[in-house]
């Protein structure tokens, strides 16, 4: 292996202990930003452009808000959200829709199950199936859809890069990272989705939680931190982590990212380089830690224990 493919690979941020055994590892990338915006630790390569994933959903929502959509309270939190399919969910989706004489057939992500794995037991139990407001990002759909509406923009394309609501995000999403994005792909609910750094998403995050009052950005920060209930769910860690440490900003994405701001502009952003979602709360923990985050909460986020025979036989822990 040459010294340049040795310095391509990410660094282990997580370790699967089994039995006291170590049987893998997942590599990630990781940047912590101090109250001024200056890098305080970087572990991988935190400048190459990454998909943040659903961690964009901050701008997109702070995107509908100056294509002049008046969200407040709940309704910005869940334009905001990955929200866990719950019934209070999928009902102020509907309200959503109805205020603006909308329709869930217009809605263009695709039908799905809830996020949440226990309400998706009840979910089938009550003899559902798979629909577009059940799927995680429908708050965020509608909102976009509403925005089309007030504004007399095509709502057949308003998933199109082109469209004129996607192209304010895109110059949102810009501003607050502080840098041009990289590349447009489609994320899996069919929205245009842009790739920023890791250091970008930080300084976004950043920037959402200091931003004026009243701009759409703190207006969305303060909505989110107001309702984290409908940004995540009841039994979710960003939900957690907002209800009970005061003034932080956090929202997670696919493909194990992670973004989170303290009022005071310390922030951080990170991804699991394989995916895999198991590692996340146990990075997260740490690296809150390493902010001066800690306590109950802090700990319940890191649990991720392995399980063998119907008992705990070992974890996934953070290694950094």
């Amino acid at each position: 292996m040459s010294p340049s493919s040795a310095a391509a690979i990410p660094p282990v941020l997580a370790e699967v202990v089994r039995s006291g055994f170590v049987e893998g590892h997942h590599r990630g990338s990781l940047v912590v930003l101090a109250a001024d915006g200056t890098v305080e630790l970087a572990l991988g390569d935190v400048t190459a452009p990454v998909f943040p994933r659903s961690s964009n959903k901050p701008m997109q929502a702070a995107g509908v808000l100056r294509a002049g959509l008046d969200l407040s309270g709940e309704r910005l939190a869940l334009a905001a959200a990955s929200h866990s399919g719950e019934i209070f969910h999928r009902d102020l989706v509907r309200k959503m829709l109805a205020e603006h004489e909308l329709t869930p057939a217009e809605l263009q992500c695709p039908p799905d199950l809830p996020l949440d794995p226990v309400e998706t037991e009840t979910y089938l139990a009550a003899g559902a199936v798979r629909d577009r407001v059940t799927m995680n990002c429908s708050g965020k759909h509608a909102a976009m859809l509403a925005a089309c509406d007030v504004n007399g923009w095509p709502k057949e394309s308003y998933l199109d890069p082109e469209h004129p609501l996607q192209k304010l995000i895109h110059e949102v999403v810009e501003e607050a990272a502080g840098e041009p994005v990289a590349a447009v792909g489609t994320d899996g609910c069919g929205a245009p989705l842009m790739a920023i750094s890791l250091t970008g998403l930080a300084r976004a995050f950043r920037h959402f939680v200091l931003a004026p009052e009243g701009s759409a950005e703190r207006r969305v920060a303060d909505a989110m931190r107001a309702h984290p209930e409908y940004v995540a769910g009841t039994r979710r860690p960003d939900t957690w982590l907002m209800r009970e440490v005061p003034g932080v900003l956090s929202k997670m994405g696919a493909e194990a990212v992670q973004a989170v701001a303290l009022p005071d502009g310390r922030a951080l952003a990170f991804k699991i380089d394989d995916g895999g979602t198991r590692a996340l709360g146990p990075v997260l923990a740490r690296a809150l830690r390493m902010l001066g985050v800690d306590g109950d909460v802090v700990a319940r986020i890191g649990e991720a224990p392995l399980h063998g025979g119907g008992g705990v036989v070992g974890e996934i822990r953070a290694v950094f």
